[in-house]
């Protein structure tokens, strides 16, 4: 006679029985590796000029073709990625440790082939498009800049830093200029700009068109150019002016203490005695940072100022109450961070002694 499996315990068999493929299931599943969505490889970015670029990810090896996109990358503090620029890349004094890869204009190819980089920054003033095409063919991806105003510089600036993939860096660094340049603003606002020439070439003599960013700058500083060309680099006749007569000639220059000698020199060239500004020794000579449009920009509009302006940068005697607010201040309040001051020591490059004024 058959024994009978109690209806309880024969539920609980198939149970078990059932239960077993989905616990092996279970097991392999725990054994597998997890999957999860793989980060792109590539990004798309447009650049400046509207072009489509395809950017590695993430970004660790950095060629600069241009001396303004090498002093950025290091604003940025990105310079560890840098791994070449060009023979002009001379700020700050460690960009002249890089590898060089030739100029900017004719870079060598070979070279940049051979850092590897994930990307080539360039810029459409300074280097040629045919460099562009020729990476293209290589296989590395460019990225190319075009700035024409401060604020674009600014901006310009801000996008590389997200193109770098160090967007924080990018906020830090715009929020800081626009700070110094809203405080110079504060300084000169009450104020006439003065009419003056900003010196590219002396022979023969060349200024600056007023859709430069160049231009930009003098008007941030409380100066407007006597020129007044459609061109980036105009040609301008001693005739011309002479007959404008600039309150105050300014130029570029990389070394201070050769700044006096050529001004001096300029005195004694035939046609420059007719100028006011000459004869009476009111020239300025600021940072050759003015000729790059990289946030070093805004120092030599800060030291502009100053020289054309003093009066509005003399301190007010402090009143009874501020001195004491000073010496005493509130128990909560919290020190201000220490900013670059504008009166920082600046390296300047004369472009009356014959230096490229477009080494950008």
């Amino acid at each position: 006679m058959k024994k009978l499996v109690p209806p309880r315990l024969r539920n609980a068999v198939f149970a078990a029985i059932a239960a077993l493929p989905c616990a092996a299931l279970a097991h392999a599943q725990s054994n597998s590796p997890s999957l999860s969505p793989a980060s792109p490889a590539y990004r798309e970015v447009t650049d400046e000029t509207g072009r489509s670029v395809r950017i590695p990810q993430p970004v660790r090896r950095i060629v600069s073709l241009a001396p303004s996109l090498t002093e950025t990358v290091y604003a940025l503090g990105l310079q560890d990625y840098l791994v070449g620029d060009t023979d002009f890349c001379d700020y700050p004094a460690d960009a002249q440790k890089k590898t060089k890869v030739g100029g900017g204009i004719n870079p060598s190819l070979e070279i940049i082939a051979s850092l590897h980089p994930d990307i080539v920054l360039v810029t459409k003033s300074f280097n040629r498009l045919e460099t562009v095409h020729s990476l293209d063919n290589l296989g590395i991806s460019s990225y190319a800049t075009d700035p024409r105003t401060i604020e674009e510089i600014i901006n310009s600036s801000k996008k590389l830093s997200d193109v770098l993939s160090a967007p924080e860096a990018g906020v830090s660094v715009a929020t800081e200029m626009r700070r110094r340049l809203a405080n110079l603003q504060k300084h000169l606002e009450a104020l006439a700009p003065k009419r003056v020439l900003f010196v590219v070439w002396t022979q023969p003599l060349i200024s600056i068109g007023k859709d430069t960013f160049i231009a930009d700058a003098l008007r941030r500083a409380g100066a407007v150019s006597i020129v007044d060309s459609e061109q980036s680099w105009p040609q301008v006749s001693l005739e011309e002016v002479a007959r404008l007569q600039p309150d105050y000639l300014i130029f570029a220059d990389s070394h201070s203490d050769s700044a006096a000698p050529a001004v001096e020199m300029l005195a004694t060239l035939p046609g420059w005695k007719i100028v006011d500004a000459v004869t009476n020794r009111r020239v300025a000579v600021i940072s050759d940072a003015v000729n790059r449009p990289a946030p070093r920009i805004v120092s030599a509009i800060e030291d502009l100022a100053r020289q054309l302006h003093p009066d509005a940068f003399v301190e007010k005697p402090e009143s009874g109450k501020e001195k004491s607010e000073k010496e005493n201040p509130p128990p909560n309040a919290k020190p201000q961070a220490d900013f670059p001051s504008s009166q920082e020591p600046v390296e300047v490059r004369m472009t009356i002694l014959g230096d490229c004024p477009c080494n950008r």
